[in-house]
């Protein structure tokens, strides 16, 4: 044979290919192995073997549908393939080219829901810091669940029983198969934008884990966590736990208690307005007894208990000055009398009618003299009697305390000076309307030429 007779490597790989490419049992090859020698390429390609009890077969996923997976692929999982097998060229071995990957059963899915709890837990979307309160009165409360089945009926019946005032709006949502998890995400922005809610219950009934797996995909979780209003989560029974559970503002363990953490017990509410009745009762019973006795102590102080000893130096002082003025008008009076008795005498010494005349005129002059300084004494007594009056007004202490100026006790005795005060003392300062006590934490003494 000639040398053209042989094919090239090349040749011969191209010839196998196109064997591959013809066969339709190797299109759309439905296969179940465990994973082993899985890279994943910067690139966001998955390179890994497939292999069982007795055979391996190389493979490749490429990024586009690698991006789609729901799981991390791990070294020993095992897991079912859909793809083609081809021959790549550049080795010339052929290998299984995958277009969609899923956990082997139940397994597989909570390798997935672990997988995705890490990822999330390690971004901080669990992180208490991040959780809404729960508003404790709330008007509108949105429901996404399905409109059929036995979880809208608990919620609305609880919600009607419990708090009748709150207003319930329906989301109509999937809440189970492939285009669940979107449309949860989809309901959730949509009550966030319309901006109606206080709060939302995202959840349904009980299921098994592939019933209930819309809750546990990344992007519900991601919605769960963006959302301006605060969630509560209400998925499955007590025992079931999901992803969105965690991300949840609040974590109910069925719908019928989102229910009831969503909203107040109305006959609670009414026990607690009147044991806060009852406490304001007693808090204004016990303000009013305080201020009664406090009233009854000012009533009974020093000051106004005994007023007029305030202004008792001032009366006793008006009474002298009135004293003063009587005595000097009887001294004043008795002098002139004595003139009168001494001009009467001596007129009795001459006989001569012009003596007796010129008597008499000068009595009439002494007399009129006489009632002329009488009224001038008696206008300026007067006078000096209204100002003594105006003075003692002024110095009414309880006049004084009307503009401001209060009078300090120590001990039932006015305090005069700075000097009768110690540090600690403590005095009664009282005023046009009561009195304070009030204790000396500090003193001056004004020095001389001191500005005060």
């Amino acid at each position: 044979m000639t040398s053209n007779s042989y094919l090239s490597v090349k040749a011969l790989t191209k010839y196998i290919k196109r064997k591959f490419d013809a066969d339709p049992h190797l299109r759309d090859v439905y296969v179940t192995g465990e994973l082993s020698n899985v890279k994943v390429h910067s690139s966001g390609h998955i390179y890994f073997t497939l292999k069982d009890d007795s055979s391996r077969i190389n493979a490749t996923m490429f990024r586009s549908q690698a991006s789609k997976l729901s799981f991390k692929p791990e070294e020993g999982m095992k897991v079912f393939i859909r793809g083609d097998v081809n021959v790549y060229e550049a080795s010339g071995a052929y290998q299984l080219y995958a277009q969609t990957m899923e956990p082997d059963g139940i397994g597989g899915l909570f390798v997935a829901f672990n997988q995705l709890k890490e990822r999330l837990q390690n971004e901080g979307l669990f992180n208490p810091n991040f959780k809404q309160p729960i508003p404790q009165f709330p008007q509108t409360i949105g429901v996404l669940t399905a409109t059929t089945g036995a979880a809208i009926r608990d919620i609305c019946t609880t919600i009607n029983r419990r708090y009748p005032q709150a207003e319930i709006l329906i989301y109509p949502t999937l809440v189970q198969g492939a285009g669940a998890a979107p449309n949860i995400t989809e309901n959730i922005y949509l009550a966030n934008r319309h901006g109606f809610c206080d709060v939302l219950i995202v959840g349904r009934g009980g299921g098994s884990i592939e019933d209930l797996w819309a809750f546990n995909e990344e992007i519900v979780a991601r919605a769960i966590f963006e959302s301006r209003i605060p969630v509560i989560s209400a998925v499955g029974h007590e025992t079931d736990t999901t992803i969105a559970d965690f991300v949840a503002d609040l974590r109910a363990p069925t719908p019928t208690a989102a229910a009831e953490l969503a909203v107040p017990n109305q006959q609670q509410l009414y026990q607690q307005i009147l044991h806060y009745q009852s406490i304001l009762h007693q808090m204004m019973t016990s303000k009013l007894n305080f201020e009664r006795n406090r009233l009854t102590k000012l009533q009974n102080s020093y000051p106004l208990a005994t007023p007029e000893r305030l202004y008792r130096p001032f009366i006793e002082r008006l009474v002298q000055v009135d004293l003063s003025l009587q005595n000097a008008t009887k001294l004043y009076m008795m002098n002139e009398k004595s003139k009168l008795q001494s001009i009467d005498s001596r007129m009795k010494l001459y006989s001569p009618v012009h003596q007796l005349t010129a008597a008499k005129q000068q009595l009439e002059h002494r007399t009129q003299t006489l009632t002329n300084r009488m009224q001038q004494q008696l206008a300026q007594n007067k006078v000096a009697f209204t100002n003594q009056m105006r003075m003692l007004e002024a110095l009414n202490p309880l006049a004084l305390m009307s503009k401001g100026f209060s009078v300090a006790y120590k001990e039932e005795n006015v305090v005069k000076s700075v000097h009768e005060l110690e540090k600690g003392d403590v005095i009664q300062v009282t005023f046009q309307d009561g009195y304070a006590e009030a204790k000396i934490e500090k003193k001056h003494v004004q020095k001389e030429g001191e500005a005060k």
